[in-house]
């Protein structure tokens, strides 16, 4: 063998250990931020959590907030670019061409429901009292859902008490309280001065809805029939409810031990069998999830420096949680232009 073979025999060796130890460093890179977005115990402080891509359609993007501003996402990346606006919101959902956004309290004046049109144009404008809360649009885009936490109830003692109320964006129908309908417990009608209504979602039909009721300790899941102004109870300890696009399960929040101190366990409810299923999320999940689509569930979850995240996990309790998109709340689907969910 001559020299300058030797030479090349060497040079293509010392290239081929170059080659394989960036290969390797890439491969723990990649194991390491994977291992981040999927941990379902929440990144280290001062870790940023990874987003984890999303099966959605093309074109299909996410509404979530972003610093408590009113973004958009791509749901085929959703760690990739966002449409920021300058519009604030405590909480906020879109359907159906409709984002109901309720905003903060300012100094002089109480928070209220912005009901925007497709190109973020407000049509209504509700003056309201309270904290916000929880806030939802029914699929069509025409029914609109809020709650707010109150003061001043004398039976609220050092509890807390709700305001639920339902626009009809159609009619312009404003119903103030939910606390106004007829509560029926196993048949029969149930009245108290302690009934808080909260969380609602709505059905495909835009007349029945489903939401929380609480009276004298017991936390329920309600059919709401806004005709008939009845509420109607289904099961116990399910607190704010999320109705699947399927129609077919509603996705909660279960007090651990029917105790909220205990913290809640994000669960999935049949409503054909009333049969629960615990999600492989197990931290304690303070929010109204919302659906991705038939299989997976969303919700927020705040990290130790106070920063919100979106996480996803399956409907079905298998798998494990992973962040969809870092530092931002209240997701919702928008189907492309076109196409609805």
């Amino acid at each position: 063998m001559t020299a300058p073979t030797q030479r090349t025999k060497l040079l293509v060796t010392a290239l081929a250990a170059v080659l394989l130890a960036s290969l390797a460093a890439i491969a723990v890179m990649v194991g390491r931020q994977n291992a981040v977005a999927d941990a379902p115990a929440g990144a280290p402080d001062g870790a940023r959590p990874q987003a984890a891509g999303a099966a959605g359609r093309p074109g299909d993007r996410l509404r979530v907030l972003s610093n408590g501003l009113l973004s958009t996402v791509s749901l085929a990346d959703p760690s990739g670019p966002r449409t920021v606006t300058t519009t604030r919101c405590d909480r906020v959902y879109t359907a159906g061409g409709t984002t109901a956004c309720l905003t903060p309290a300012g100094a002089l004046s109480g928070p209220r429901l912005l009901v925007l049109d497709e190109r973020q144009r407000t049509r209504r404008t509700v003056p309201l009292t309270g904290l916000p809360n929880r806030t939802r649009v029914s699929a069509d885009g025409r029914m609109v859902a809020w709650t707010l936490f109150v003061g001043g109830d004398s039976y609220a003692g050092g509890g807390f008490s709700t305001r639920t109320g339902i626009l009809d964006t159609r009619t312009g129908h404003v119903i103030p309280s939910l606390e106004e309908f007829a509560v029926f417990r196993d048949g029969r009608r149930h009245r108290a001065a302690d009934i808080n209504v909260w969380g609602v979602t709505f059905a495909a039909d835009d007349n029945r809805f489903y939401a929380t009721v609480s009276s004298a300790g017991r936390r329920s899941l309600v059919e709401g029939d806004i005709a008939a102004r009845t509420l109607r109870t289904l099961a116990d300890n399910v607190e704010c409810p999320s109705l699947s696009p399927d129609g077919r399960r509603i996705a909660f929040k279960q007090a651990v031990g029917a105790d909220p101190a205990k913290g809640w366990r994000l669960s999935v409810l049949d409503l054909a069998t009333l049969r629960r299923t615990a999600l492989a999320e197990t931290r304690s999940v303070d929010d109204q999830a919302a659906w991705i689509d038939d299989a997976t569930v969303a919700y927020a979850l705040q990290r130790a420096d106070g920063t919100d995240d979106v996480w996803t996990v399956p409907a079905d309790g298998t798998g494990r949680p992973r962040v969809l998109v870092p530092g931002a709340a209240s997701p919702a689907v928008l189907p492309a232009p076109g196409r609805g969910r």
